[in-house]
C-alpha cells in the first residue's frame, strides 16, 4: 500500500480528460512514486449510456411515479427505441463506428425529443457534406434529451460538463453540501460510488488525490471521499485545484475534513509529494506545503519552505497512461466550428507558461499564484513534451490551456515545431495585444494553429482603461484580421455588467461585437456577467470602482464570488437576454441587417459607434516602420527561381506550399536575395536584420524609406512571401 490514484471526479469535459492528474501523473512518475490515474466522471457517464444502464434508469424512473413534462414523458413511451439505440450512439461518439453516420444524418435512426425541435436550420449549418458533424450533433440532442429526464428525476444534479454545481455556488457555509452528502444515496452517485469502487480492486492506495477545478466538481469529490473513508479509512484523501486555490484560501470550518484528510493550494506538485513523503517516510512531523488538515479539532495551514517549489520549466511532460483515451465522447451543441473545440475532439494539454505575463486586469484574480507568478518554458523542452505525448497517446492535436499565452513565446514555439517538422494541430488563449501581427499570425497557423480565444470583455474604451486591459478596440480589431487572413479561427470572452458599465456602454459594445462578427473578425464569442470576487482589484478596492459590496457574509467555507450593487451603472441584468440572443445570431453568420432593438423587449437607446468603424480599423496594413531594428526578414519553405532579365528588373519566382508567385524586382534587389536567400530562411542562424536589410535597399536603389516601402515590388514582397518578425 504505497502507490497513489489520482481521480477527476464528475464532470468537467467528456472529450478529453481534465488535465490536472496527467500533470500530476506525469511529476510523480518522473520522482518513482508508483501511481494511477481515472476519470469518474467519464466513468459514471459511460455507466449510465449503455443499454443495460438506461433499463435500469428506465425502471427507476417508473418506479419512482415522477410528474413529467409531455415532452419527457414521451421519451419514456419510447424507452424501447433509446435502449436499442444507445450502444450505436456512444460508439459512433467515440469514433468507433463511423459509417452510422451516415444513417444517423437521415434523422430516421433516433428517436427525438424536445431538444430537435430547433432543428429548423441543420442544412443550412451542414450543408450536404457535413454528414458526420450533422450527426454527431444530432448525437448530442439525442444524450441531451436523455439528460432533461434524468435531471427531472432521479438526476437532479446532472449535467455533462457539471455535477451538482448549485450546491458548490457561493458555498460561505459548508452546512448544506454536509446535508447534500448524508443525504440517501441517489441513482447517480451509485453509479460514481461503484465506479470508484473498481480502483480498489486493483489495489488499495495510500493516498487518494482528488482535482476540483470547478464548483460543479465539489460534490462528487466529497462523495468519493465520503466513500473512501467509510470503506478504506486507512487511505488518505488530498483535494486541490482552481476550485480550492480560489474559493478555499480562507477555510477554518473543520467539518470538510470528515470527507478529506488534506485541501492543497496551487500548484499541486510539491504539495502531492510532500504529503506522500509524510504518509510513507519515517518523519518527526509531516513537512506539508501549502495544506490545509484538520489538528485537534481545527482547521490548520502548514507550509514548509524546505526544499522550494517546482519551477515550470522543470515539470516533465504530463502522462495519460491509465486513462480511456479511446472512451471519450466528441460531442457538441452548437455547430459553430470554432465554438465546438471545448466539446469536440481528443486534446492533449499543454502550458506554454505559468500564471500572466499581463497580470493587471481589474476583474481577474491577479493576487493569487496560478495569476501571479509568471514562468516561461524554452520552447524546445515544450516541444519536447509535445513530441513524448504524441508518442504516449497517439494524438497531434494540442491545447494550451494558458491563462494568457505570450505571443513571443508562441512565436518561438511555433519556429521549434516548424524546425522538426512536427505535424501537429493546436490552440490557445492570448490577449489581443499588438505583437500579434499579421506576420506573426501567418507563422503560427503554418506550425498548427487552428483557433486562438480571448478576452475582449467590453468593447467600450472608457471601459477597457478602467479594467485595466491594455488594449483598444482598433487594436482588437487588427489583431484579430490578421489571425482571419491566416486562417486562425478567433472566439472572444466577452463582459457584460463590469462597475458603473451605462446602458449606452452596452448597447454600443453590442454593436462593435456585430460589426466584428460581420467582418469575420470573430468566429464565436461568449457574453458573461462581471462577478466580483475577493482576489481581483475590484473585490479588494470596491470603492474605488463605485461599487458597494453587500455580502456574502463568510461563514468558514467557500469565500470568492462577491454580491455588489452597482449605483452608477445601469440595470445589467436587464440586458442579458438581448446579448445572448445576437451573439447566437451572430455566431450563426445571422442577423447583421436587424436593428438592435429587435433582440430586447423593450426600448433600448440608438447605439453611438459609426457603422463603419471596424471597417475603418482594418483598411489600411500597418506600414512598416524605419524604427522596427529588434525585427528580422524571413520565409519558411520558399524557393527562389530566375525567370528572366530585361530592362535592369529581374522576374523571380518564390515557390512555396500553396503555389508560387512571380515578383518583378530591381535588379539589384533581386541579386541581393539570391546572394541571401540562405539568411532568409525562418531557422538561419544568421537571419536578416530588417534595419539593415531596408537600408542597404535604399541605398542600392537610392530610394528614402518610405518610398521604398511603397514599391509595387515590395509590397508584394511583403504581402505573400516575406515575413517581417521580431527575433
Amino acid at each position: 500500500m504505497s502507490s497513489v490514484l489520482l481521480l477527476i471526479p464528475p464532470l468537467t469535459q467528456l472529450n478529453t480528460p481534465y488535465p490536472a492528474t496527467a500533470y500530476l501523473k506525469g511529476f510523480l512518475d518522473e520522482k518513482k512514486i508508483p501511481c494511477r490515474q481515472g476519470d469518474a466522471g467519464l466513468d459514471m457517464v459511460l455507466a449510465l449510456f449503455n443499454k443495460q444502464g438506461l433499463i435500469h434508469l428506465f425502471d427507476a424512473i417508473e418506479v419512482g411515479n415522477y410528474e413529467l413534462k409531455p415532452a419527457l414523458k414521451n421519451i419514456l413511451l419510447q424507452r424501447k427505441a433509446y435502449e436499442e439505440t444507445i450502444d450505436s450512439v456512444i460508439l459512433f461518439l467515440q469514433n468507433k463506428n463511423y459509417t452510422l453516420g451516415y444513417r444517423i444524418a437521415t434523422r430516421q435512426f433516433l428517436p427525438e425529443a424536445s431538444r430537435f425541435k430547433t432543428l429548423s436550420e441543420l442544412e443550412l449549418f451542414f450543408g450536404e457534406i457535413g454528414t458526420h458533424d450533422k450527426a454527431r450533433y444530432l448525437c448530442t440532442m439525442y444524450l441531451e434529451d436523455l439528460s432533461d429526464l434524468i435531471q427531472a428525476t432521479v438526476g437532479p444534479h446532472f449535467g455533462f460538463s457539471k455535477y451538482a454545481e448549485r450546491i458548490a455556488r457561493t458555498a460561505v457555509n459548508f452546512s448544506p453540501i454536509e446535508e447534500a452528502l448524508n443525504e440517501p444515496t441517489t441513482y447517480l452517485d451509485r453509479l460514481l460510488l461503484d465506479a470508484t469502487a473498481k480502483y480498489f480492486d486493483q489495489d488499495i492506495p495510500v493516498l487518494v488525490g482528488l482535482t476540483v477545478p470547478f464548483s460543479g466538481n465539489l460534490y462528487g469529490a466529497l462523495k468519493i471521499g465520503q466513500w473512501v473513508k467509510t470503506h478504506y479509512p486507512q487511505t488518505k484523501v488530498a483535494l486541490g485545484g482552481g476550485y480550492a486555490n480560489t474559493e478555499l484560501r480562507d477555510l477554518y470550518d473543520p467539518r470538510v475534513f470528515d470527507y478529506v484528510d488534506y485541501i492543497c493550494l496551487d500548484d499541486g506538485e510539491a504539495t502531492i509529494m510532500a504529503i506522500y513523503d509524510s504518509l510513507t517516510l519515517d518523519l518527526k512531523e509531516p513537512l506539508l506545503k501549502r495544506t490545509f488538515i484538520r489538528s485537534e479539532g481545527k482547521v490548520v495551514y502548514l507550509d514548509n519552505k524546505i526544499g522550494g517549489d517546482f519551477l515550470h520549466a522543470q515539470l516533465p511532460a504530463p502522462s495519460y497512461q491509465g486513462l480511456r483515451l479511446d472512451e471519450y465522447l466528441s460531442m457538441f451543441d452548437v455547430p459553430n466550428p470554432m465554438h465546438r473545440l471545448w466539446n469536440d475532439g481528443r486534446w492533449n494539454k499543454l502550458t506554454v507558461a505559468h500564471g500572466c505575463y499581463w497580470k493587471k486586469c481589474s476583474f481577474c484574480d491577479v493576487t493569487l499564484d496560478y495569476i501571479a507568478r509568471y514562468e516561461n518554458t524554452p520552447a524546445s523542452k515544450l516541444v519536447d513534451k509535445m513530441e513524448k505525448l504524441i508518442a504516449e497517446t497517439g494524438e497531434t492535436g494540442f491545447h494550451f490551456v494558458d491563462e494568457a499565452a505570450p505571443p513571443l513565446a508562441l512565436r518561438d514555439l511555433a519556429i521549434e515545431i516548424l524546425r522538426r517538422n512536427l505535424q501537429v494541430t493546436w490552440w490557445t488563449n492570448i490577449r489581443f495585444e499588438k505583437t500579434f501581427t499579421e506576420d506573426l499570425c501567418k507563422l503560427l497557423a503554418a506550425s498548427g494553429c487552428i483557433a486562438v480565444t480571448g478576452g475582449l470583455e467590453v468593447a467600450s474604451q472608457r471601459l477597457l482603461d478602467l479594467m485595466e486591459k491594455g488594449i483598444t478596440i482598433e487594436q482588437v480589431a487588427r489583431v484579430t484580421k490578421g489571425f482571419r487572413d491566416a486562417g486562425i479561427l478567433v472566439h472572444a470572452y466577452l463582459m457584460y455588467g463590469f462597475p458603473t458599465e451605462t446602458e449606452q456602454e452596452t448597447i454600443d459594445s453590442l454593436e462593435i461585437v456585430r460589426q466584428l462578427f460581420e467582418a469575420g473578425l470573430l468566429q464565436s464569442g461568449f457574453w458573461h456577467q462581471f462577478a466580483m470576487t475577493v482576489h481581483s482589484p475590484v473585490g479588494k478596492e470596491p470603492e474605488k470602482y463605485k461599487v458597494v459590496r453587500i455580502g456574502p457574509e463568510f461563514e468558514g467555507f467557500a469565500n470568492n464570488d462577491l454580491y455588489h450593487e452597482d449605483p452608477t451603472g445601469a440595470d445589467h441584468d436587464r440586458y442579458s437576454a438581448g446579448l445572448k440572443k445576437a451573439l447566437y445570431n451572430y455566431m450563426h453568420r445571422n442577423g447583421f441587417d436587424f436593428p438592435l432593438g429587435k433582440f430586447y423587449d423593450f426600448k433600448i437607446p440608438n447605439t453611438t459607434v459609426p457603422s463603419k468603424l471596424i471597417a475603418k480599423h482594418i483598411k489600411k496594413p500597418l506600414p512598416d516602420l524605419p524604427g522596427m531594428s529588434g525585427y528580422v526578414f524571413c520565409w519558411y519553405q520558399t524557393e527562389i527561381v530566375p525567370l528572366r532579365t530585361e530592362k535592369g528588373n529581374t522576374e523571380l519566382i518564390f515557390v512555396h506550399k500553396k503555389g508560387h508567385r512571380k515578383v518583378q524586382l530591381p535588379d539589384a534587389i533581386a541579386n541581393y536575395i539570391i546572394n541571401n536567400k540562405s539568411r532568409f530562411d525562418l531557422f538561419s542562424d544568421q537571419s536578416l536584420n530588417y534595419s539593415e536589410v531596408m537600408e542597404e535597399w535604399g541605398s542600392l536603389l537610392s530610394l528614402p524609406f518610405d518610398e521604398l516601402t511603397r514599391a509595387a515590388w515590395y509590397l508584394q514582397l511583403r504581402e505573400g512571401i516575406i515575413w517581417l518578425l521580431k527575433k
